[in-house]
């Protein structure tokens, strides 16, 4: 049984193994509560154009402060690394951002499982995510499905008020 690491034994962890890491955030490693390693492959092409689009029509609907493949440290899940993110500006502030994780989780993350196996962990990725802080979770399925969740559970539409329009070519069908 292995042992959950502290905050800063997290960050402490995450920060040698990444210390390689290219700039961009793209080839970063994630981390389990516990500090160990959890693969991380840097995404398809179709997968960073869907996330870029993802990204673009979020910072288009709620503001300019969404970022892509940033990792950030969750209360009980480890360190993880969504597909986008958003928060206000007010977070951002005082932050780092060259050096290690988000402290914590932003108001909103995104997962895209486009040309990922579907994870088996994508419930724990989501209630982690929220049970850190973030007010909704978008996950894009293999299919281009769009789903919301809150710390009420799934939702209809987003709390935010985003609406996704994902161009189907790049999907499964």
């Amino acid at each position: 049984m292995s042992t959950l690491l502290d905050q800063d034994g997290l960050v402490a962890t995450w920060c040698r193994i990444n210390g390689g890491a290219e700039p961009d955030g793209l080839a970063c490693s994630e981390l389990d509560a516990s500090g160990e390693t959890v693969p991380h492959p840097h995404p398809s092409a179709r997968r960073q154009i869907v996330m870029t689009d993802i990204y673009c029509q979020i910072a288009e609907q709620i503001g300019h402060v969404a970022a892509m493949s940033v990792a950030v440290t969750t209360r009980s899940f480890g360190i993880r690394v969504p597909d986008v993110i958003w928060m206000s500006p007010e977070k951002w502030e005082g932050i780092d951002r060259e050096k290690g994780p988000i402290p914590f989780v932003p108001d909103l993350c995104v997962e895209v499982l486009l040309d990922r196996d579907v994870p088996r962990d994508i419930e724990h990725r989501v209630s982690g995510y929220l049970e850190s802080g973030a007010r909704e979770v978008i996950v894009v399925g293999q299919r281009g499905e769009v789903q919301f969740y809150g710390v009420d559970g799934l939702r209809q539409a987003s709390a935010f008020g985003i609406v996704l329009s994902l161009e189907p070519m790049y999907f499964d069908a």
